[in-house]
């Protein structure tokens, strides 16, 4: 008994090692871009993992360069950064949610046909569709920050519909079928009685699009025009001088000013994935 008790402690404590170093793995990333983004620009290359202290020390100097460097404002990228992924996040969320309750309480060959290929389009690699994707929101006019949400609306709706559909089925047809009695449309019976348990779900799903969309470069460099239109991580990649030379400490400080806002609220709204994900998952 005690030595299976020890072989156990033994299992856990070798565990907790080897995700405590897969944690560290994960965060240097992130603690270089904090430890760079106060570097001067030579000593960002030679210098990497050191503290930014006497000589190596640039201050604020990275974040004015970066925001102030190039014709294209940076107050602009952050402007249509916050349109695309509110705008993408309210339609996907909106959408996708009507479609899953339609899929669960609709027992029909379409609607399980609709359902496998909402899920199939999870795999679907985007570099399979994106030279068609481009061209064909280019030739619909999709190529604004106002417009492209409906493109995230395809590329998201797998993974949304997935969790909803899951969530819906484990709520008693019964509720809804006494708001139908009480005088209740179907409008009325989703928005009032379906939507407020969703609620769960509806933040997971909504945090998950909004770190999704936030930090996407591939779509809207494909997407958009980028003379009028700049996202933050199209705004970052766009910090090159002559002869193709990047200054990486300005470079570093927009990445940490980008992360910022998605690290705070993710934090913030962790505990909601977790609950929404095992809301979604309950088999029907």
């Amino acid at each position: 008994m005690n030595g299976s008790l020890a072989a156990e402690r033994r299992t856990k404590t070798i565990l907790s090692v080897v995700l405590g170093v897969i944690c560290v793995i994960y965060v240097l990333p992130v603690v270089a871009v904090i430890i760079n983004s106060f570097k001067l620009n030579t000593f960002v290359k030679t210098d990497t993992f050191a503290l930014p202290t006497g000589e190596m020390w640039a201050g604020f100097d990275n974040f004015v360069k970066g925001m102030t460097f190039g014709n294209y404002p940076f107050w602009n990228s952050v402007k249509y950064s916050v349109i695309i992924t509110v705008l993408s996040t309210i339609l996907i969320l909106i959408c996708t949610s009507m479609a899953a309750w339609y899929i669960a309480r609709v027992d029909s060959l379409f609607c399980k046909i609709l359902y496998f290929l909402c899920v199939f389009s999870m795999v679907v690699p985007f570099q399979m569709v994106m030279f068609t994707l481009s061209y064909t929101a280019d030739q619909l006019k999709l190529n604004t920050p106002y417009t492209i949400p409906i493109v995230y609306l395809g590329f998201g709706a797998g993974l949304a519909i997935f969790m909803f559909v899951g969530f819906v089925k484990s709520i008693p047809l019964e509720i809804e079928e006494a708001a139908a009695i009480d005088g209740c449309g179907p409008l009325r019976t989703f928005f009032l009685v379906v939507v407020p348990m969703l609620k769960p779900t509806m933040i997971s799903v909504g945090i998950l699009e909004i770190m999704w969309v936030w930090n996407d470069y591939l779509l809207p460099s494909l997407v958009l025009d980028l003379e009028k239109y700049r996202t933050i991580p199209i705004h970052i990649q766009y910090l090159k001088g002559s002869y193709g030379t990047v200054d990486l400490g300005a470079t570093m400080a927009l990445i940490l000013l980008a992360i910022i806002p998605v690290i705070i609220f993710y934090l913030a709204c962790q505990k909601h994935i977790i609950k929404g994900v095992a809301a979604g998952a309950v088999k029907g």
